[in-house]
């Protein structure tokens, strides 16, 4: 008796066993939290950037010699006029290098005239026998030499007196003083800057714009710029000019924007809000735009993960997008309000459940 009860019990245990291995590999798997966004048309309307009035022509002035600064008349903020002088610096040394240039050349031309006369005495005694053919041509020699040591003293004259003129700077036109680099009595180096002069009449505002400016930056986009301070003032401009490539500590490019005509309060230095223009991408607001760490790149083809809001799982969808700064641009196989999984999507596998973490910007 006590032999089939044994075998009942064994047989039981077995049983028990295979079925806690069948309920082990039924487990499900844990919910994975991931981040998402909902793919929605890009706020193209809502893009400000701040930036500043700029000259579009402004100027560096320096001395071409070296000297020490005896005068500068004028300061920043200070309006100069075309021709105006704004900097001086001693000109003893240069007037010295002048005067020394004109006693060469004095004592050049004496020489000359003292090598003619020696030529036509010699000229003359040679039509008599009473010198050489050689001598001749050694007077000829003087004369020639004398007259190329009188045209290189000439030159060396005009030199020094261009020089001079170099003790003084003068405005190439007419515009207001942004800044100085040098005050009196401070010796200037050639080339250093001591004033700087800016032409009021043209001006542009100069904004620094990061990648993620929701429309692709091109020359001739239109702007509408107004200023910080007043908003109702506003004027319109259009991209002049695009940094070729970003900052590399701020990863921001600075463009340029033409302004159409601003008023006298769009001043030098005015900060001001930009927006794109009330015609300027309206294409673009239409089309989807997604961050591209959401795009799985597969064989040649784009897909997102799509999250099923009702059953809380996961699946592949094939997308057709351009690759922008901005991020990509979805022009296919993508509705609007579709929830897209924006971290994590090399980990996922079709049908897994995942858990919605709070929503992130694209």
């Amino acid at each position: 008796m006590k032999r089939p009860i044994m075998m009942i019990a064994g047989t039981f245990a077995a049983a028990s066993m295979l079925v806690g291995c069948q309920q082990e590999t039924k487990v499900p798997e844990p919910v994975r939290p991931v981040l998402s966004i909902l793919a929605k048309p890009n706020s193209a309307d809502n893009a400000v950037a701040v930036g500043f009035v700029e000259p579009r022509y402004k100027t560096n002035l320096g001395f071409r010699v070296l000297g020490r600064l005896t005068s500068r008349p004028v300061y920043v903020g200070d309006i100069v006029s075309e021709g105006q002088i704004i900097g001086t610096i001693d000109p003893v040394a240069l007037d010295l290098a002048v005067r020394a240039a004109k006693a060469q050349l004095a004592k050049a031309e004496a020489q000359l005239a003292t090598a003619r006369a020696t030529e036509d005495r010699q000229r003359t005694l040679i039509t008599s026998d009473a010198t050489t053919k050689q001598t001749v041509d050694n007077a000829e020699q003087a004369r020639a030499g004398a007259e190329a040591t009188v045209a290189q003293d000439q030159a060396s004259l005009t030199k020094a007196v261009e020089q001079l003129g170099y003790a003084q700077i003068k405005a190439d036109f007419g515009g207001i003083v942004t800044a100085v680099g040098a005050e009196v009595g401070q010796v200037v180096s050639p080339g250093q800057t001591v004033v700087t002069v800016a032409r009021p009449d043209i001006r542009e505002a100069v904004v620094d714009i990061g990648e993620d400016f929701p429309v692709p930056l091109e020359v001739g986009l239109a702007f509408t710029v107004s200023l910080q301070l007043l908003p109702d003032v506003q004027v319109e401009g259009r991209i002049r000019e695009i940094a070729p490539q970003a900052d590399p500590m701020t990863r921001l490019r600075r463009i340029r924007i033409a302004l159409d005509d601003p008023p006298e309060s769009f001043r030098l230095g005015a900060t001001v809000t930009v927006k794109l223009g009330k015609d300027q991408g309206k294409d673009q607001r239409k089309n989807l735009r997604l961050p591209t760490s959401a795009v799985l790149a597969k064989d040649g083809t784009d897909f997102v993960w799509v999250v099923d809001q009702s059953t809380g799982t996961v699946s592949l969808q094939k997308i057709d997008g351009v690759v922008e700064p901005a991020g990509i641009r979805v022009t296919g196989g993508l509705a609007e309000g579709t929830r897209i999984v924006t971290a994590g999507i090399h980990s996922l596998k079709p049908g897994q459940h995942v858990r919605i973490q709070e929503d992130q910007e694209p």
